[in-house]
């Protein structure tokens, strides 16, 4: 039977369910409400649709590789509990083979991956039903090597964060991971200074410059001693954001280009993530909600 729009809509506004899923209930129901809004609830996608709005700001960070191709993956849920939970573990190795066994470029093509003749969508919305919390793949990148390049991979222990680097040339296993460890520990704005944009070095100039000209210890300086020093302090905070540039944590003798350098390497791609970064995190006070509720009796 044809499915109007009104009725998409009624059920939508029912269940928080999306338009194709609900048009899909609908056809599977034979246009009844009720019926759908039932094959819904079975499937988890009226009860994973009243969790989209809630913010998944932890979860953990996946890595896999496969031959000559890798990926690095971040999958959110709303707890660190959950994150720990075996069902969500194996939710996240399970995404992580669907990837790496994929070409798919973004979020929404990731989300159509076929896993045992199901989407990884309705996979995910599954374990939502099963959970409880909010699951989101936030982010993927898959980065493929060829046959005189090499891979770097760092997955810190407690699976929060993670890095991916890509070298020219062979370099071996462990030296890679160990440039990895130090994009983890240190986390590099840049990899050189090849990347650092004119507007940015504007910007951090224009910010130096006010600083040394309302610092009192530099009244009366003549205007070319204060550029020397404003150019000072720029490098020494680039050389502080530069990969490239920054001193080893595994071998502070070097710096990391040396090291690269010396295991017959140059970086072409790095990737860190670390879960939760750049999501603004809700706070809940129990308390005033508490208060609220009083007020209003």
């Amino acid at each position: 039977m044809d499915i109007s729009a009104q009725l998409v809509k009624e059920l939508r506004e029912k269940t928080g369910a999306g338009i194709m899923d609900s048009k899909k209930a609908l056809e599977a129901t034979n246009g009844n409400i009720d019926e759908a809004i039932k094959w819904l609830r079975e499937k988890g996608i009226a009860k994973a649709a009243k969790k989209a709005d809630r913010i998944a700001a932890e979860g953990l960070i996946g890595i896999v590789q496969k031959g000559d191709k890798a990926v690095i993956y971040e999958l959110n849920s709303e707890t660190d509990f959950v994150a720990n939970n075996q069902k969500f573990l194996d939710l996240v190795k399970k995404i992580g083979d669907a990837l790496v066994n994929s070409d798919v470029k973004n979020i929404e093509d990731a989300m159509q991956i076929k896993i045992d003749g199901t989407t990884l969508q309705e996979v995910i919305t599954h374990a939502i039903a099963t959970i409880g919390e909010k699951i989101t793949l936030r982010r993927f990148a898959i980065v493929e090597k060829n046959n005189n390049q090499s891979f770097g991979i760092y997955w810190h222990s407690n699976k929060r964060i993670a890095s991916l680097v890509l070298f020219d040339g062979k370099v071996q296993e462990e030296h890679g991971k160990q440039v990895a460890m130090h994009v983890v520990a240190m986390n590099p704005k840049f990899v050189s200074r090849d990347e650092v944009s004119k507007e940015y070095l504007a910007q951090e100039k224009e910010i130096l410059t006010h600083e040394a000209k309302n610092d009192p210890k530099n009244a009366g300086k003549p205007d070319n001693i204060l550029e020397k020093m404003i150019e000072g302090r720029l490098n020494k905070q680039l050389s502080e954001m530069l990969l490239l540039d920054q001193q080893f944590v595994v071998d502070p003798n070097f710096k990391v280009s040396d090291f690269v350098k010396n295991n017959g390497g140059t970086i072409v791609k790095v990737i860190r993530y670390e879960v939760g970064e750049g999501i603004e995190k809700s706070t809940v006070n129990f308390a005033a909600e508490v208060m609220a509720q009083v007020n209003k009796k």
